[in-house]
């Protein structure tokens, strides 16, 4: 299969498979569920005919853990999105949406306008492939970006962001495929977006010791560390979307700060091991944690 068809929504199919095959367990042991996942990830039928259990066995010969990070990080967004909105939020931005579908599966007030952030290739697949009544249609505003190129307040408020209104942002598993020169210009947009707004802010970042010392970004007696990081970083190369920008904890930190947003809360799958997974009977061994990547929540510091 050619790598045209994966350009620009390899990572977006990646992460959705891996919804989708979450979706597949039994309702009581499942920790995400996302009914629209199958519309866009190619082999979908394949999936769901060999099930949860042994799809998750099967990535866990690749890159044990990497299943069970995903869905945690899609549930710690999830959990903090439906905290938030029905409180003060009134818009929602999703920077680099790609696949994303919580505007339609999850329960949001009908007040909260949403804009999807995301290049114009992946959002024309992404519109082609989902119907004109899937829930909560009509609240979604695509704007389409190159974070590379493009003013992110430019596009926004010509596709009428509101700045007066208190707004989430969520950056979900993109900070690691920009330059950090374009992170921060992303972030001083933000910033000025929302000067007097109560907002708030989701990024996840790769540990930069990823490249210094593979092994603390997994957990205790994890197999071939070196091995899951090269798999991963060579499979996001060859759909075109290498991983280029690593962070400290500090980092972040001092790069919201600048911005006007303060950390409170810093996690990874392993600090959420036993909220998520544990309860469903599914407790992640130490030796299967997968936590190269974090995520973080910041408020505005107004």
């Amino acid at each position: 299969m050619s790598n045209s068809i994966y350009r620009k929504d390899g990572t977006a199919q990646g992460v959705a498979k891996q919804r989708l095959i979450e979706s597949l367990a039994k309702p009581n042991k499942r920790i995400i569920y996302d009914p629209y996942a199958k519309k866009f990830v190619l082999g979908a039928n394949i999936i769901r005919l060999i099930g949860h259990k042994f799809s998750v066995w099967l990535g866990n010969k690749i890159v044990p853990g990497m299943h069970e990070h995903l869905i945690c990080r899609t549930r710690f967004i999830d959990d903090f999105i439906e905290r938030s909105t029905p409180i003060d939020i009134e818009q929602y931005v999703i920077l680099g949406a790609g696949y994303d579908s919580r505007a339609h599966r999850l329960k949001l007030p009908s007040k909260l306008k949403i804009f999807e952030v995301d290049q114009l290739e992946v959002q024309e697949r992404k519109r082609s492939r989902i119907s004109d009544n899937i829930p909560n249609i009509e609240n979604v505003t695509y704007v389409s970006i190159d974070f590379n190129h493009h003013s992110l307040s430019e596009q926004l408020l010509s596709a009428g962001f509101d700045r007066s209104k208190p707004t989430i942002y969520t950056m979900e598993g993109v900070s690691q495929y920009i330059e950090k020169e374009t992170l921060n210009l992303t972030l001083k947009e933000i910033a000025k977006l929302n000067p007097n707004s109560n907002s708030k802010f989701f990024i996840s970042y790769v540990n930069k010791l990823i490249k210094e010392d593979p092994r603390v970004c997994f957990g205790e007696g994890y197999s071939k560390p070196n091995k899951a990081v090269k798999f991963i970083t060579d499979s996001s190369a060859n759909v075109g979307e290498p991983w280029i920008s690593f962070y400290s904890a500090q980092e972040i930190k001092d790069l919201l700060f600048q911005n006007n947003f303060t950390v409170i809360e810093n996690k990874t799958l392993a600090d959420l091991n036993s909220k998520y997974f544990t309860p469903v009977g599914r407790t992640i061994p130490e030796n299967y944690i997968f936590k190269l990547e974090h995520f973080v929540i910041a408020k505005n510091k107004n």
